[in-house]
């Protein structure tokens, strides 16, 4: 196992850090002595949690999807800190229900977020991160392991990240930089919260086997994945059974399909017809931000 590195110093980003995962992984970093820089959508949120934190931090207004904006944020960061040693790519946003009846620009902006996102926040932070041969953690999730009904765009998206982390960890690793997967499941976030306010798919997940039908305590999770990014780990599990689903992960869509066709039965109609948008705050936040004019704020050091 790789020795922890001391976080005392480090400049990590963290991106989608107004709430949730990331506001969490925000306030851990900067208690072990990191400099953090906040990325989001949520200006106001950004500012409150930047302005608690312990250490230096500072915060950026930015879609990770608009690469040039990115660019930008990655030239400020280095230009406010000196350097960048972590970035963690956790912006993301979730839509559920049935594929034909989903909103076709709602189901697209999950993969824009979660997926093309995620790339355009490696390609505008690898040129730093080469410079101090640091690290990238691509948040995924159990549905990267486990596909399941009702979430195609989250699972395309999150499968679709952790294929690209795999290759860019072997693209980079001769710089010095090291890219890490991280995997969570169900954990008490807006985004879970919000996805629990549809009666039927709330009562979807409680007739799933456990453990998959828990919701995990946030803070227990991002302390993992904190773990994680002091040892520089190539996979990190938020919780630790997830670390078992690896090895039988092949065998998994045979079994689940069979199981969700009783299901589908059941609930199936319930939900014909209804086209949910993105849930949660972040995913209000998201569609609220590409309604107003487009606009960057940074902080002021």
């Amino acid at each position: 196992m790789r020795g922890r590195i001391a976080l005392e110093g480090q400049v990590a980003v963290v991106t989608g850090a107004a709430r949730g995962v990331g506001e969490q992984l925000a306030r851990k970093l900067s208690a072990r002595g990191a400099k953090v820089a906040l990325v989001g959508l949520e200006p106001e949120e950004l500012r409150r949690v930047a302005h608690s934190l312990h250490e230096d931090a500072a915060h950026w207004h930015a879609d990770v999807t608009d690469h040039e904006a990115m660019a930008e944020v990655a030239a400020e960061v280095k230009a406010r800190f000196g350097k960048v040693d972590i970035v963690v790519a956790n912006a993301g946003v979730a839509s559920g229900g049935p594929f034909a009846d989903s909103d076709p620009e709602t189901w697209r902006r999950v993969i824009e977020v979660n997926l093309i996102g995620s790339a355009v926040t490696g390609r505008a932070f690898l040129p730093v991160l080469s410079e101090s041969r640091g690290y990238l953690l691509q948040i995924a999730s159990l549905a990267a392991l486990a596909p399941a009904p009702m979430m195609t765009a989250y699972c395309a998206s999150k499968s679709g990240v952790e294929a690209y982390a795999h290759c860019l960890r072997a693209e980079v690793g001769h710089k010095g930089v090291r890219v890490g997967v991280g995997y969570l499941t169900w954990t008490d976030t807006d985004m879970v919260r919000g996805a629990d306010e549809n009666e039927v798919m709330r009562e979807l997940r409680q007739r799933l086997p456990w453990p998959l039908n828990r919701t995990y305590p946030l803070g227990p999770a991002v302390d993992r994945l904190v773990t994680g990014i002091e040892r520089r780990s190539a996979h990190v599990y938020g919780q630790g059974w997830l670390r078992g689903m690896q090895p039988v992960r092949g065998l998994l869509p045979g079994p689940l399909a069979l199981g969700a066709r009783r299901e589908m039965r059941r609930f199936g109609p319930l939900l014909e017809g209804a086209r949910a948008g993105l849930v949660g705050a972040g995913g209000a936040a998201d569609e609220k931000a590409r309604t107003e004019r487009p606009r960057r704020e940074r902080s002021v050091p």
